[in-house]
């Protein structure tokens, strides 16, 4: 593995695996070492008992008048019988000493005296087999005394010590094939559990890779947000991501907006400089005129420079009067649409006013009033009114254009309001005056109603802004 790739952060899964790994292998390792050594203890408490068994059957045995000690006829183990058979028995005196048929040929230990009731179990010792070969043994002695009676009838007592033998040779054998078979099960099982891990991991990481799953969909473009069904650890992580991928798609729809807003702004007063330069205008009415349009541009680039910084509207601007604003729209489109002679009529409440920006209002009107003569036949008709309001509140607005045009059928209102959406495609345009209507009515908490009018046979715009503070 090269520097690079060492240095590398390992995946959540490679390292859960590597920790629970080495957590088994520890484990395992503890594991088998502590029954290792259960086992070995309990081997060699089982060979104790039995050679202090086999201590006992020699304890029961006989001593002649002399004090000669008397075997038992029948040995508790035909082993003790066997020269070199393993198992060896001692019988050790004050001033001599017994050993079983077993122990001839080997090498054992010499065996001390013990004090009466006194008992070792000790080992393993080294010895010497019968074929010459270095061995150890486990030994096992207890001190007894024989109460009898002496060549004279006396009472005597013959304190003597007994010694069993076993080499380790059948305890080895045991514990090797013990051995064999616990780290053969172990690995085993350790194997099983290992693989049972990685298959937990796998199943407990699934709800992170499809998180990155749903990441990878938004990025390719074939989901718009992430999927709300994951885990309760895993939820505030999606919400999370929804609300950056939310806010992020609103923001670059507001700039696109923003830019599209500007740019159907700055159409009109372009519109008008065109239609003056294509009129052949004197020099000094197209100069006043030119002045006039980038003054016009100027503010409209301001405003909605202001209005992408904000991020909103401002509600409690000073008012602005409506009728110079409206003028002025008039007079730009009556060039505009020289063309089409539409004749723009004014029904306006004396000293109506506009509380808000002047931006907004110029973007209001400019939209609406050009929507009109651009579907008018030869009228159009601008309202305004100031709405009722209590004493001590600034009126709302209430603002009607009318035309004498086609109209608008019921059923593409609700069409003719979305944002790129035109009423007719055979007529010029973006489609957007209008959603920029909706846009500043909905910031002012007003409202839109689109009809047929009345008076004039066209389409009907009704705005009502409501009052305020």
């Amino acid at each position: 593995m090269s520097i690079m790739n060492w240095g590398r952060p390992r995946s959540l899964q490679a390292r859960q695996v590597m920790a629970a790994s080495i957590g088994l292998v520890a484990f395992l390792a503890l594991a088998g070492v502590a029954l290792d050594r259960a086992f070995l203890e309990t081997a060699e408490n089982n060979l104790y008992q039995r050679m202090r068994s086999f201590a006992l059957a020699y304890a029961d045995s006989d001593f002649a008048r002399d004090g000669t000690f008397i075997p038992p006829y029948t040995p508790p183990d035909p082993r003790f019988e066997r020269p070199g058979s393993g198992l060896y028995a001692e019988v050790v005196l004050a001033d001599q000493h017994w050993d079983s048929s077993s122990s001839v040929g080997p090498l054992l230990p010499d065996g001390q005296m013990l004090a009466v009731g006194e008992e070792v179990f000790e080992g393993p010792l080294d010895i010497v087999e019968l074929n010459g070969e270095e061995g150890q043994a486990y030994r096992y002695g207890r001190g007894l005394i024989w109460v009898g009676s002496d060549e004279d009838g006396q009472e005597d007592e013959v304190p003597y010590t007994v010694y069993i033998l076993e080499d380790t040779t059948a305890l080895s054998r045991q514990v090797e094939v013990f051995r064999a078979a616990l780290w053969r099960y172990l690995g085993g099982v350790g194997l099983i559990l290992l693989l049972g891990q990685v298959l937990i991991l796998r199943w407990s990481l699934r709800p992170m890779r499809k998180v990155i799953w749903d990441l990878k969909r938004v990025q390719r473009g074939d989901a718009s947000r992430m999927s709300e069904r994951h885990p309760r650890e895993l939820e505030p992580l999606a919400e999370s991501i929804n609300a950056f991928i939310e806010s992020e798609r609103e923001n670059l729809d507001r700039q696109r907006n923003t830019l599209a807003d500007l740019a159907h702004s700055l159409k009109t007063p372009l519109a008008v400089l065109r239609t003056r330069l294509d009129a052949d205008a004197p020099e000094d009415e197209l100069r006043r005129e030119l002045d006039t349009q980038l003054r016009r541009m100027t503010e409209l680039v301001s405003y909605q420079l202001a209005r992408a910084a904000s991020g909103g509207h401002a509600l409690f601007s000073a008012p602005v009067p409506i009728e110079p604003e409206a003028e002025a729209l008039v007079t730009s489109l009556e060039k505009v649409y020289a063309s089409k002679g539409v004749l723009c009529e004014f029904d306006l409440a004396e000293g109506v006013q506009f509380h808000g920006e002047r931006g907004d209002l110029q973007e209001l009107l400019g939209n609406l009033l050009e929507n009109a003569f651009k579907w008018a036949s030869s009228r159009v008709l601008l309202t305004a009114r100031p709405s009722e309001c209590a004493p001590d509140r600034r009126p709302g607005l209430v603002l009607v254009v009318e035309d004498d045009g086609a109209g608008i059928a019921p059923e593409a209102v609700a069409d003719v309001l979305q944002r790129g959406v035109r009423g007719d495609e055979r007529v010029h345009g973006h489609g957007i005056g209008l959603a920029i209507v909706q846009d500043i009515i909905r910031a002012y908490r007003g409202t839109l109603d689109v009809g047929a009018s009345a008076e004039l046979g066209g389409a009907r715009f009704e705005v009502q802004l409501p009052s305020r503070l």
